[in-house]
């Protein structure tokens, strides 16, 4: 069965019709072509996929489509304004918090929501609140470095 979805992703709006089993991180990938967001586990559990819905982060692999309809929408790729990076982008960067990169998009956008609520996340806050994001290859002691400088020069953004 097919539904017609309106989100608005990236400050732009869209309208398509999808099946209605469609997962939001598929029609991010395969309808908009958004690949920042990326699909890891399909359960919800490595965070890779993980999206701003209406001020929230989900797991856009547990959210189908049509139940995002209606939503604001930010992925990775609308999180750099004028294609510059974000102190927290910066701050992964200079302490190498990231590899691979498989998780980072996800990560950061974690961080995001993380310091938005808490901007003096002490460590063991910090580590509590990206629990929901798996990286294989740091060990996360660059991440929790990157996030505390981040907390620093987030208050100023």
């Amino acid at each position: 069965m097919e539904c017609s979805v309106h989100l608005t992703v990236n400050d732009t709006k869209h309208v398509a019709v999808v099946d209605t089993r469609t997962l939001l991180v598929d029609f991010l990938r395969d309808h908009l072509g958004l690949t920042g967001t990326h699909l890891g586990c399909a359960t919800g559990n490595c965070g890779a996929c993980t999206v701003i819905l209406n001020g929230v982060t989900v797991k856009s692999c547990t959210v189908l489509a049509v139940d995002a309809d209606g939503a604001e929408v930010t992925t990775i790729e609308g999180f750099m304004p004028d294609n510059a990076l974000h102190p927290i982008q910066q701050a992964f960067v200079k302490h190498h918090a990231l590899q691979c990169g498989f998780c980072t998009p996800g990560m950061v956008l974690s961080v995001y929501q993380l310091l938005s609520e808490n901007p003096s996340a002490s460590e063991e806050e910090i580590r509590k609140g990206i629990a929901g994001n798996r990286c294989r290859c740091t060990g996360y002691q660059n991440i929790v470095k990157a996030v505390q400088e981040a907390a620093g020069n987030f208050k100023r953004t």
